[in-house]
């Protein structure tokens, strides 16, 4: 089997054509209908990396999800508190992806998760500097990106 992703796009737009109407709902159905079926038909064509690549990046998402909400609350919580907790800092993060994308990738879900800022990556791209608003200790925050979602991000674009 070539690319299983076209094949899943095919069938949900056949699954469009079915039902008669090409909308987002129905081709993001027949996308997941088209994915049973292809996961059902697997065995004639061996084990495909479509669905481990489906599921790291599930799992990235939720990952990040459940991160993304931890952080809003503990800005939101210490912004409305009269006293803030905020002990801000710049911390080198030694990286393990080299490709250009995973570092992309990972340097703008810092971005996102309130609290913290990918400000740059060395010109060796062996370093990416992040300042965080809550910062303890720098070797803890190092271990939860490298650990959380460094690792995650390499699973999901590998």
């Amino acid at each position: 089997m070539r690319n299983p992703f076209h094949y899943n796009l095919l069938l949900a737009v056949g699954w469009c054509a079915l039902m008669g109407r090409l909308t987002v709902a129905d081709l993001a159905v027949g996308f997941v209908i088209g994915g049973i079926a292809l996961s059902i038909s697997s065995p004639m064509f061996g084990r495909m990396r479509y669905y481990d690549r489906i599921f790291n990046l599930t799992r990235l998402l939720l990952y990040f999800m459940r991160v993304f909400i931890a952080s809003c609350v503990r800005v939101a919580w210490d912004v409305l508190r009269p006293v803030h907790k905020a002990r801000p800092a710049i911390v080198a993060i030694p990286l393990s992806v080299r490709d250009p994308i995973q570092i992309v990738t990972l340097a703008n879900l810092i971005s996102l998760t309130p609290g913290s800022l990918s400000l740059d990556v060395s010109p060796d791209h062996k370093t990416l500097y992040v300042h965080v608003m809550f910062v303890d200790d720098p070797d803890e925050v190092r271990r939860e990106v490298k650990s959380g979602l460094e690792r995650r991000v390499m699973e999901a674009l590998q």
